[in-house]
């Protein structure tokens, strides 16, 4: 049976090796009005969060086998009581003035490596640039904002990101990565300085292969590197 006052909302971002991207699903009401989201839906009773954000995110958009990061609850009793939502609302939930609380989870992955598509309620589900993102349903921008200030502060201190860069990487590559996230412009010098200072690399006796201009050096994940701490 569904909870009808607890849901679980999803915030995927996904890096294609330039840019960061976040998923979002068209959603029509009666009216045929399109208004976007995150995916995200009502919990089921006898399932966990994290079941139900596993479950939701294949049910709306096929995405299967993600790891999500739980990110926050969003609990403002009109969260769910803005005009622009009624329709939607009265269309499909059996009991659209209940008041829903929600659980946020964020996951971070390859675009290249998943294939999503639309279901259930979600009419189209598409990437989206995430320094162009539009007005969402509900509360979904600040859930989106939300999950993007705790993606940033986990890659400051090394806990996630560098999953996204392959095994052998240039240090090009991985400052693309961080600009991507971060949103904004890094200096070469300073960066390179920085990293190879602290030891976020490693250097291999190896350069890039099959490329026009000159090979440069690659490195990998250093995983002996600690956590920093706040």
């Amino acid at each position: 049976m569904v909870n009808p006052n607890v849901s679980v909302d999803c915030v995927v971002f996904g890096f294609d090796g330039d840019g960061l991207n976040v998923l979002l699903i068209e959603q029509k009401d009666v009216g045929q009005r399109i208004r976007l989201a995150l995916p995200g839906d009502l919990v089921l009773d006898e399932e966990s969060l994290h079941e139900a954000a596993q479950r939701v995110l294949w049910e709306l958009t096929g995405l299967e086998g993600v790891y999500l990061h739980q990110c926050g609850a969003f609990g403002d009793p009109n969260r769910v009581r803005d005009v622009k939502d009624l329709a939607w609302l009265q269309s499909y939930r059996e009991n659209p003035q209940a008041r829903v609380i929600t659980v946020a989870y964020f996951a971070l992955l390859k675009s290249e490596d998943f294939n999503p598509h639309a279901s259930s309620f979600a009419e189209r589900v598409f990437w989206h640039p995430v320094y162009q993102v539009p007005e969402l349903a509900f509360d979904h921008n600040a859930i989106f904002s939300q999950a993007l200030r705790i993606l940033r502060k986990e890659m400051r201190h090394r806990q996630v990101g560098h999953e996204l860069l392959p095994e052998k990487f240039t240090l090009s590559q991985l400052q693309t990565l961080h600009e991507a996230i971060f949103g904004e412009m890094l200096d070469k010098r300073n960066f390179r300085k920085k990293i190879i200072k602290e030891m976020w690399v490693l250097p291999l006796e190896e350069k890039q292969k099959g490329v026009v201009h000159k090979p440069a050096r690659l490195y990998e994940i250093n995983a002996n590197t600690p956590v920093l701490e706040e």
